[in-house]
Formats: structure tokens, sequence, C-alpha cells
């Protein structure tokens, strides 16, 4: 049987889980309601976090399809697949065109020598333009430096949701036959007898965990056979080997797993047995051949510290609190998470490096429903010298906004230190690019959703590190620190909403040091949420006034992150999520 490697590379919101969904769905892969996006979190929030590896099997050829993330802080997910696949599919939204991660993910594929297959999605929206979409991906080939093949790429329209794809715009379709034939015939076939002869060379581009089998490692087989009972030696990039056993082999049909006893050259496989496998290490039978070029990953570009809990309700639902547990916990992390990097250098304390605030966030979320307390600083953006001077990550930022909002968002992210590159009229659009310091980004979102109404699209892209650009105030409030223990009044709270945004509402339990909302004159202010009205049998015309309680701004990992302060902890249990001062 023929086999063809794929991933669906796009970004974020643009349909790739959709319509792998529906390529699984019309080949008989999974049933009506089950999807790629299994994870709790991804469900939630409508977006995939984590590559994952599915099969079809479509005239007489298995197609292995990796869903890859669309996030930017997700991108080190992205790059280790391109290396094990043959094409991808570059999908773009028909409406939004080409944005931030597609230039990114795009780029990534080109370097690696791939040839895209280009599909234009959503084609049904009602402000819709595939032409125009395809002359601005045409656009991006060429300025990202494509080969003559490479440029010469055919064209899908599709609509991911209804399960319908075209190669022309005016072609009556029912079903998504003509993106599967596309793939047939455009995709190099990867199966080969005459690899299959050769030693084994087997590289894995992820990681997985079983109860029972241990360290799970997904690669793609280059060269010869995989099987169960195989003696092996693993390679790192560098030279160093060490020897090991496969126990298992596994290959993907749908979502499933399938037990095999061998999986030849071109195939992506699941092997267990080899416990202390990492990512782009060279799994072989042959103690002499070259390891396979390394996977590299970009760098991370914030920094935190997590450290165990010690606020005056610590350790009340948390089932893991202490250093011991999070230092076992991240190192589980470490191992599959690529993108992350941790310190284990102190006791008690870890430095945390991520790829961005959603990334750490989505790991402060995992603990969290893990049963896992602890507390965390301020993200800070990693500044490092180079050539003895002070460099630090800039980012491309793309918005699409309403003219209406285009001079406010132009005023805040210029205070920021951004600089605006280009403007794009697109009708009633306006799409402005930016370039700018990381820093300036960190804590702007809920400020954009805000200014914007929450009619406006942002994303971003680390375009790599420049010359430091000095100082840069962000931070226009300043903290309501409650100075007293207890439950909070919604009597107190009236009075306090006049000067800010309330984190808490009645009842909340506080206690001295808790932030509970912030204050807009930007000033810190000590408070006391637990005063209860005076009373007394004296009327005076304030005492039936009626106490209306604005809806506290209520935080979430995401937003404590980007309020926090740098003087200030963000408490993290099952149960709640709290700021509090050092």
């Amino acid at each position: 049987m023929e086999i063809r490697n794929i991933a669906i590379i796009a970004h974020v919101d643009h349909g790739k889980t959709t319509l792998t969904d529906a390529l699984m769905r019309q080949t008989g892969a999974i049933q009506e309601g089950v999807t790629m996006d299994s994870n709790a979190l991804e469900q939630e929030r409508g977006l995939t976090i984590y590559s994952k590896n599915a099969a079809i099997f479509y005239r007489d050829t298995k197609i292995n399809i990796v869903d890859t993330p669309g996030h930017a802080d997700f991108g080190s997910e992205v790059e280790r697949v391109l290396r094990s696949i043959d094409s991808v599919l570059l999908l773009v939204d028909a409406q939004e065109g080409p944005m931030t991660q597609t230039r990114f993910v795009l780029k990534k594929s080109l370097e690696l020598g791939l040839r895209p297959i280009v599909v234009i999605n959503k084609i049904d929206k009602k402000a819709a333009n595939p032409k125009r979409c395809e002359d601005q991906v045409l656009e991006l080939f060429f300025e990202l430096g494509a080969t003559d093949k490479q440029i010469e790429f055919p064209v899908v329209y599709t609509v991911g949701r209804l399960g319908i794809a075209k190669k022309s715009l005016d072609d009556d379709s029912s079903d998504l036959t003509p993106l599967l034939d596309t793939v047939v015939d455009y995709v190099p076939c990867t199966s080969s007898q005459r690899l299959s002869q050769k030693p084994l060379m087997l590289q894995p581009f992820n990681l997985g965990y079983d109860n029972f089998l241990g360290r799970l490692a997904i690669g793609r087989v280059y060269e010869g056979v995989v099987s169960p009972g195989k003696n092996v030696f693993i390679k790192k990039p560098n030279g160093e080997m060490r020897s090991g056993k496969i126990t298992k082999v596994f290959t993907f049909k749908g979502l499933e797993r399938i037990e095999t006893t061998e999986a030849g050259s071109g195939d992506i496989v699941l092997i267990a047995g080899l416990p202390n496998v990492y990512i782009g290490e060279t799994i072989t039978t042959d103690e002499k051949v070259q390891p396979l070029p390394a996977i590299a990953v970009d760098e991370p570009t914030i920094a935190l510290t997590f450290l165990v809990n010690n606020s005056p309700f610590a350790g009340q639902n948390g089932k893991y609190v202490t250093s011991r547990k999070i230092r076992e916990y991240l190192k589980r992390e470490v191992e599959v998470n690529v993108g992350l990097r941790v310190d284990f250098d102190s006791s008690d304390s870890f430095k945390v490096f991520g790829r961005g605030e959603l990334h750490i966030e989505i790991l402060l979320e995992n603990m969290r429903r893990s049963s896992y307390e602890l507390q965390v600083s301020q993200p800070q953006v990693i500044i490092r010298q180079e050539n003895g001077n002070k460099v630090e990550p800039f980012e491309e930022v793309i918005i699409d906004i309403s003219s209406e909002y285009q001079g406010m968002v132009i005023e805040r992210l210029g205070a920021r230190g951004f600089v605006l590159k280009a403007v794009i009229d697109n009708e009633k659009l306006v799409r402005l690019t930016f370039e700018g310091p990381t820093r300036g980004l960190l804590g702007y979102r809920n400020q954009f959703i805000i200014d914007t109404k929450g009619q406006g699209i942002i994303s971003s892209r680390v375009v790599g590190f420049r010359p430091y650009v000095g100082e840069i105030r962000k931070r226009s409030v300043g903290s309501m620190i409650s100075m007293a223990n207890g439950k909070a009044l919604g009597y107190a709270l009236w009075g306090l909403q006049k000067r800010g945004v309330l984190y808490i509402g009645p009842g909340t339990r506080v206690y001295n040091g808790m932030v509970i909302g912030n204050t807009s004159k930007g000033e810190e202010m000590a408070v006391n949420p637990t005063k209860g009205k005076q009373l007394t049998n004296m009327r005076s015309s304030s005492s039936d006034e009626a106490t209306d309680l604005v809806p506290p701004f209520t935080l979430t990992i995401g937003r404590a992150l980007q309020v926090m302060a740098e003087d200030e902890y963000l408490e993290v249990t099952p149960n709640n999520i709290r700021l509090r001062k050092k």
C-alpha cells in the first residue's frame, strides 16, 4: 500500500481541525460527533494546542495526517512535525487571507523544501473573496523566497464545515473527493521496497505517556522496518549513543492506534520500550550510521518563576502543594513540551521559560486541573546580550478592526514601543501591521478587547531579537489591596467600585495583602472590603440609597497574567485564582 504523509497548517481559527474531521468522516475513519480536539481545554477554547496524528485510507493509499496548532505560542508543535511529512495543506480563510501564523508556518515549510497544496477555506462566508485571497497567498510565496516548483502550487476551494471541496469555484461538488484526489496525485509517495531493505532509521517528532507502557515516541520511519523485540541504538544529533529495545509498535487508523508486528519506511508509528528517548534523536539498528539532522525549535521569549504557594489561604484545596510535586510535574512536562525550558537549580522555586502568555496559561491551567497549587511571578521578556549589546524579542502584530477604532489602537501600541508598518483598507475593515518589542504586547490583549468593543482581531508572531528599545510604561492603573481578613461585603464593595475595577464579588473570602481590584488613578490603595454598613436609629438622606454592584472582572489565569504588577504573585489553586502582593 502506498503512503502519503501530510500536515495541515494555518493561522488560528482558519478551520484546520474542522477540515480534518470532515476528511476522516468521509473516509469512514471516525463517527459523527468525534473530533481531533479531544483535550478538554481545546474543546473549551475552540483551538488546537497539541499536534495530533490520524490516518485515513483512500484509493488504496494510506494518508497520514498531522493536525497542528495555529497559535504562535504553540509554534514548536508545528516546527517538529514539518520535518516528518512530505507536503502540507496550507489552509487560508477566504475572507481574512494570509495572517501572521500563515506566514510563520509557510516560511518553515518552504525552508524545508516542501511543496504546499493551498486550500482556500470558508468560501461560503458573505465577505469571502477567494480570488483576492489566492493572489495574496501567491504574493506571500514570492515574498518568502519560494522556488519555481513551490510556486506552482495546486489550489483547492473548500467549505470545511460542510465537507465540500472544489478544484474550480464553478464546479458542483458534494464532498471532499477533489481535495483527496489532489493529495494522492500531488504529494510524493513515501513507501518504497528499496528503503525497507535498509537498516532502520526512525526519528521521533512527538512524545506521549501511557500508565502501562511508559514513555511513547511518535516518529517517522525514514528507512528500514520497525518491529517489536528489535534491539536498537539511540543516537543524539551530537553523535552520543545508547542502546534499547522496542517492545511494542503501533500504527494509526483514524484516531485509533493499532498494534502491529511491523511497519515499513515512510509510515508514521508509535513505539514503546525506550524510556529515555527524546524528540529529534535517531533510532537505528546500525551503530555506524550518521544520526539524522536535529529538529531545531525557536527559543522561548518570556520567563517567570514558579514557587510553592505561601499565602494565608495556602493548602486549602490543592492536593499537590510541595516543591517536590511541582518539580516532578515540570520535569514530565519538559519531556513532551518542546517550547518549554525549566531551570531546576533552586530547591524551592523554578524559573520557567515559555513561548508566550498563552503557552504559560495553558501549562498553569493543566496543573490547576490536576489538583496542583502554586504561585507564579509576573512574566518578563527574556533580554540577552549579543556582541555586547542588549537585545530583546520583537513581534509582528496584525490587527483587523473597524476604521472607527484605528486611532485608538495606533495610539495605544505607539505608547508601547510599536511602529506602524502598513495600513490596508479592505472596504469596512482596516488591516494594521505593527512591529515592536514583545514587552509592549504583554498585557495588551484585554485592553484591545475593551478599546474595540470586542470587534477586532489581533494576532502576532515573533520575528527575532532586535536592539533593546528602553523603558516602556504599560500599566496605567494601580492595585486595590485588602488590609483586612474576612468576607467581602456588598456595602463595602459598592463604595470601592467607584475607585476602579473590582476582581471579587460579595461573599468572597479575602486576606491582608490580597489584590481585590485596580484603581483607575494609578496609585496603590489599601482598602477594607469587609466593612459593614453603620446601623443607627437616625434617618439620613443617604440611608435608603440602593447598593447597585457592577459585576466583577473575574480573574482567570490569562487575565491575571495580563493585569498583575511586578511586585505581585498570581496564586493558582484548583478552585481559586487570586492576586497578592509579594
